[in-house]
């Protein structure tokens, strides 16, 4: 018989065989469903969003192109040149200001935007009632209007209606915004939208020269115009003029690589759920050849080779596979329907419900492959099936090493697995990580369930005949000891890595206040507010120091002489060349948050060609080293200075620090502002910290008061969101332990009915053996929980310090969740299993017997 004849005759017999239906095949189903509806339901919601952001990229960006300019405005050249070359140009500045209650003189950080008439370029902005921008923000009785987020009113009390300071002047609430579709830009901000005109935010009197406001111009292009030939136009015209462009096609980059970086994440323990699956499938279908031993010895008997055996078999895995992963597929693609409503209300994006072949087709070949995988064991085996075993009474469930080529094909398969996991990543770097982390855990967890049978196989005998039954049926042949704590065991471990990781993250933010840390950041003081700020804050009860930095912000244009825009960087680096920096100057080292680890500072009387101190990691990073280059963009100007030592920069100390700090001299007669912190003593009330932000901003209105708590509050908040997420994905991976654990017990029921009732025979009560199969299942719920907590334990650090960089906490509280996860799941299992073996009556199996 030739190889296609017996594929042919193989696809056949496959196909009357599963005529039968799917009878037991549903814990194969739910398992294989359950990973690749995790799979595709994460790569749906990611498409969805990377859906709205090129189909609504313009409402996004607010335009075409979106040029920045940090602490100066377009000058009217270039004003001149972006209105001649654009069919709209639209105008914006934002800054951080102090908002006041014009009834209670309450305080709070706000994001102020002062927009022109033509904003917005293209619809999507809405505010609640239906009022129009223009209306709400316009002058009426000499009063500027403003519109803004429910979060202002919420902070300081205040309702549509009611008036609230900022600087010198008094803005009139007129309604709250709706939607701002081009706030997607900015995942996180320090503080609440504040919206007014342009002549509104001039009439605060905070734009002083170097305070931080940034320019914003938005242009609607000719339609047959190019967006790559009007930036190279536009460079060629201001080469030097330190723009942050954004085009259409890349209009919320910082939520695109949030997005990229937390569906990685999630397709990661998704992958797992679909692993901890592969250990269900792997015994669905040994239990499901097991019962088809007979058939299989007869096919032998009537001439069939091994090879028509495997290939009917495995026609049959690959029919319910199919059906699982179609299943599975189309639960995944509803997850954007039930994630919208959460992203638009959290990013201003709402994940567009469609079709995305490409994350399906990644979740049915990841699918596929776990089946592979995971079956091509048990079917190798059983084309070994010899005819002769039809003529035995009871034949031997399947046992025994599959032939050398078969083992050689499921290495192949289990390498493929891992390469397309780094494909598919957008970090194949951490996608490796993770494949060599499954890996191992796979190794040690079947090493520890062959060491504990070994182990409890040969212990001493124990005198007390229920704990001596209890843990002969953890080792006698045939348990399903290896099986569950290799499934509940993986999934356990996601679980406790995971809730690790979050709980380090957390606490980074918790308690990221070292002791030494501010209170307080000041930004935007100007030169001659300097000195009687320090005495107002000095003076202050409480106060251990103020710290005082003269600053401004660059944009980084070159890098060892290379242009920025030619230089790919590393990804944990790129924010470097995103963006405008903050830049300062010092005659001598810093005295805190970082050290000089190699070449020397400059003297405290230099004057010579600028110099620079930059970051030891960042210039490793980029392949700098002393003696190189780096060019800023100063107001419009290029500055050029060489690298004269590196520092290593403790970031995590919150204290003032800088990427770049320039020689004197360097930015000599360039305007600027202070930035300052407050340390307080540590045992002074709250109420005293805050009194000192309402009295800096009483003097000096155009200080903006930025209170680290509660920065660090907002972070916190939303890694808990993020954490939500996880933790969901993380239980899926547990429920497909459940699954597996479930199945396990199913496939052994017979066998404990018939244990039950020979016990009963021999005179055991119902209660003596409900407490030898509960001392069961908790031993091996307490072996698993300890062996996937300290596995767990051992991947959260790796993420944590490895990958995350971040300083590692133990917590105790993840691995009592494991302990009490495993045992709970493990007994009720069990007990719900045992519950109906000790239910049969003994004497319809005697009879049988």
């Amino acid at each position: 018989m030739t190889q296609e004849t017996t594929w042919g005759l193989a696809w056949r017999m496959a196909r009357r065989e599963r005529r039968g239906g799917i009878r037991g095949f549903s814990i194969f189903i739910a398992c294989l469903t359950l990973g690749v509806a995790a799979i595709a339901a994460v790569g749906s919601v990611s498409g969805g969003i990377k859906s709205a952001l090129q189909n609504d990229g313009r409402l996004l960006l607010g335009g075409d192109v979106d040029l920045r300019l940090t602490h100066y405005p377009a000058s009217q050249k270039q004003l001149t040149w972006l209105q001649r070359n654009s069919e709209a140009l639209s105008r914006l500045a934002q800054m951080r200001v102090m908002a006041k209650s014009g009834q209670t003189g309450s305080r709070t950080l706000a994001e102020m935007k002062a927009v022109d008439g033509r904003y917005p370029l293209f619809g999507g902005f809405s505010l609640r009632g239906g009022k129009k921008l223009a209306d709400a923000l316009a002058v009426r009785n000499s009063q500027h209007g403003a519109v803004v987020e429910q979060q202002l009113l919420d902070k300081l009390g205040l309702a549509v209606g009611d008036a609230v300071q900022v600087g010198q002047a008094s803005f009139e609430i007129r309604a709250v915004i709706k939607r701002e579709p081009d706030r997607s830009s900015q995942v996180f901000r320090l503080g609440p939208r504040l919206m007014v005109s342009l002549t509104g935010m001039k009439a605060t009197g905070l734009i002083q020269p170097g305070s931080l406001v940034r320019y914003y111009y938005r242009v609607v292009l000719a339609p047959e115009a190019s967006f790559k030939k009007w930036i190279e136009d536009l460079n060629a015209a201001f080469p030097d003029a330190g723009w942050r462009i954004r085009s259409v096609d890349n209009a919320a980059p910082n939520i695109q690589r949030f997005t990229n970086r937390v569906a990685l994440f999630l397709s990661l323990v998704g992958l797992t759920t679909l692993l901890v699956g592969g250990v269900g499938i792997a015994t669905g279908v040994t239990s499901f050849l097991n019962g088809r031993l007979a058939t299989i010895a007869t096919f032998k008997s009537l001439g069939a080779s091994g090879e028509l055996v495997f290939a009917t078999y495995l026609f049959q895995i690959l029919i319910i596979a199919g059906i699982a992963i179609l299943v599975g597929l189309g639960l995944g693609m509803l997850a954007p329907l039930a994630a919208g409503p959460l992203l638009e209300e959290k990013l201003q994006i709402a994940a567009e419900f469609g079709i995305y072949p490409d994350a399906l087709l990644v979740a049915a070949v990841f699918g596929l492959l776990i089946t592979l995988v995971f079956s091509l064991w048990p079917l190798a085996r059983a084309r070994n099936v010899p005819a002769s075993a039809l003529f035995r009474a009871v034949i031997a469930p399947l046992t025994g090493w599959p032939q050398k080529r078969y083992l050689g094909i499921l290495i192949g398969l289990a390498l493929a697995l891992g390469a397309f996991t780094v494909a598919t990543a957008e970090l194949p770097k951490i996608a490796l990580w993770f494949v060599a982390g499954a890996t191992i855990a796979f190794i040690i967890f079947r090493l520890a369930a062959v060491a504990v049978v070994g182990l409890l196989r040969h212990s001493p005998r124990i005198a007390d005949p229920t704990m001596r039954m209890a843990l002969a049926n953890l080792h006698r042949p045939g348990a399903p000891t290896a099986t569950v704590m290799l499934a509940l065991g993986l999934g356990l471990t996601v679980l406790t890595a995971v809730v690790l990781i979050e709980g380090n993250l957390a606490r980074q933010v918790d308690n990221a206040i070292p002791k030494a840390a501010p209170a307080y950041y000041f930004i935007d003081i100007q030169p001659h507010q300097s000195k009687a700020f320090a005495e107002l804050a000095e003076k202050h009860p409480g106060i251990a120091r103020i710290t005082q930095v003269p600053m401004l912000r660059g944009r980084v244009l070159k890098l060892g002489g290379v242009p920025a825009r030619e230089i790919t960087p590393p990804p944990e680096v790129a924010w470097v060349l995103r963006g405008d920096r903050g830049l300062t100057w010092s005659a001598t080292p810093p005295t805190e948050g970082s050290t000089v680890v190699e070449g020397d500072w400059w003297p405290a009387d230099y004057s010579g060609p600028p110099l620079v101190s930059f970051d030891k990691e960042k210039a490793n990073a980029f392949g700098l080293k002393i003696g190189d280059t780096i060019t800023v963009n100063l107001l419009g100007r290029p500055l050029t200075a060489r690298i004269a030592n590196l520092r290593v920069i403790h970031w995590n100390s919150l204290s003032i620090n800088f990427l770049m700090i320039f020689s004197p001299g360097a930015m000599q007669g360039a305007p600027l502002s202070y930035l300052a912190t407050a340390h307080f003593n540590s045992n002074t009330p709250e109420k005293v910290e805050l009194a000192l932000a309402r009295a800096v901003n009483d003097a000096f209105p155009n200080v903006s008061a930025i209170r680290v708590k509660e920065v660090l509050a907002d972070v916190s908040a939303m890694v808990a969101d993020i954490g939500i997420a996880v933790r969901a994905i993380a239980s899926v991976a547990v429920l497909a332990g459940i699954l597996v654990l479930a199945g396990a017990i199913a496939a052994h029921h017979n066998r404990r009915v018939y244990d039950a009732v020979v016990l009963k025979v021999l005179g055991a009560t119902r209660r003596r053996l409900l407490t030898i199969f509960a001392l069961e299942f908790a031993l091996l719920g307490a072996i698993t929980a300890a062996i996937a907590a300290l596995v767990g334990t051992i991947a959260g650090w790796a993420v944590v310090v490895h990958v995350m960089r971040a300083e590692w906490s133990f917590l105790p509280s993840a691995m009592s969740l494991t302990v009490a996860i495993s045992l709970t799941l493990t007994l009720a299992c069990g007990f719900i299993g045992t519950w109906r073996a000790l239910g049969q009556k003994p004497a319809l199996y005697l009879r049988n017997e």
